[in-house]
């Protein structure tokens, strides 16, 4: 079998005097070095890295990044060195704990005939942001389209967040998780959890799927896991992550029951429950009567309209005719009201955390 091998060549002036450095200092093993009497180039390895140090190589220095379970136990604790050549060296934690934002509370309202720009993001799909000030960076909302369906080119992965919603508005798409068993497909009204570091992958989509997807924070990692293959043998349904539970809500089980705003009705999809109160996801529809001005105690309160149409009125406001496609953010002690519903409106309200206490004026 023919071996394949890639180095990252960096620059020095005297190379005895890198050697140290990088063997006794940042723990790297010495696999070559030439010529014997007055050596010009020294191979190393280590940490994921293979590197050429090379006396009068034409590159800059360049920086490495060292990611270790224990910065303080590597290097001496230094968190930033310079190595005799001039290369930068960071050490830095390998899993850094998730950074919640505090959350910058603003009314918001998203439409779609403000013609947002789609931008081409991972594996080929298509997003438009919801909320573009992102809170200050606690949320991101993404309405998410593949235009022409079959295959799609994912890997398997997963995501450092605290909170992740997908609800699918539009077509169908198949998804396989981490111990949940084979390929699972959502369709219009339905919804999935995916848990902090579920592994799952993209499998398939039908023309024109679309979703909503809700991630806390905003920014958050993806990270590809070249080791695990879907679906794994064990059926696990029960497992938590971090706490939280995975997610099928499919809209065909569930019933509409009296909502925490009068003058409508709400489908529960569990995930309060299943993420032990992190958020709640319902569908809501009018019942006929009028809706009353109203304010939540909740700290993030996102609403996509995803057919039919209503009023927005927030005090200080100029009302918002809203038609499917829009989408809006509601800050806690703000009054509003939904007013005007057409018959067949239905939204997605997503809160965090679930089940916001409302007062009523």
């Amino acid at each position: 079998m023919t071996e394949t091998r890639a180095e990252i060549r960096l620059p020095t002036q005297e190379l005895r005097n890198d050697l140290p450095f990088y063997t006794k200092t940042l723990g790297m093993r010495l696999d070559m070095i030439y010529p014997a009497d007055d050596p010009e180039v020294a191979v190393l390895s280590g940490h994921g890295l293979r590197l050429r140090i090379q006396k009068g190589a034409t590159e800059a220095p360049g920086t490495l990044r060292i990611l270790t379970e224990n910065p303080d136990a590597f290097a001496g604790g230094q968190r930033c060195l310079t190595a005799p050549n001039g290369t930068r060296v960071e050490i830095d934690e390998l899993n850094p704990p998730l950074v919640l934002p505090k959350t910058e509370h603003a009314f918001v309202v998203r439409r779609l005939a403000d013609q947002a720009p789609w931008v081409i993001g991972r594996a080929g799909m298509h997003y438009r942001d919801l909320v573009p000030s992102r809170l200050g960076g606690a949320m991101i909302a993404s309405h998410i389209r593949i235009p022409d369906g079959g295959p799609v080119p994912d890997m398997v992965h997963f995501h450092k967040v605290g909170f992740q919603l997908i609800f699918c508005i539009k077509g169908w798409v198949d998804v396989v998780y981490e111990d949940q068993g084979g390929p699972i497909r959502l369709q219009a009204g339905d919804c999935f959890i995916q848990p902090p570091e579920i592994r799952h992958r993209v499998l398939e989509a039908s023309d024109g799927i679309e979703v909503i997807e809700i991630g806390v924070p905003a920014e958050h990692v993806t990270e590809i896991d070249h080791q695990m293959t879907l679906p794994t043998p064990h059926l696990r349904p029960d497992r938590e992550w971090q706490g939280q539970r995975f997610v099928f809500n499919q809209a065909s089980m569930g019933a509409f029951a009296p909502f925490r705003l009068p003058g409508f009705v709400a489908r529960d999809t569990t995930i309060n429950d299943n993420t032990k109160g992190v958020a709640s996801v319902k569908v809501l529809r009018p019942d006929g009567t009028a809706a009353p001005w109203a304010r939540h105690a909740g700290d993030i309160l996102f609403t996509f309209v995803m057919a039919g149409e209503m009023t927005l009125e927030g005090e200080g406001k100029d009302p918002f005719r809203l038609s499917p496609g829009d989408a809006f953010v509601i800050p806690p002690g703000m009054a509003t009201r939904y007013a005007n519903p057409s018959a067949d409106l239905e939204l997605l309200e997503v809160s965090l955390p679930g089940n916001p206490a409302t007062t009523f004026l």
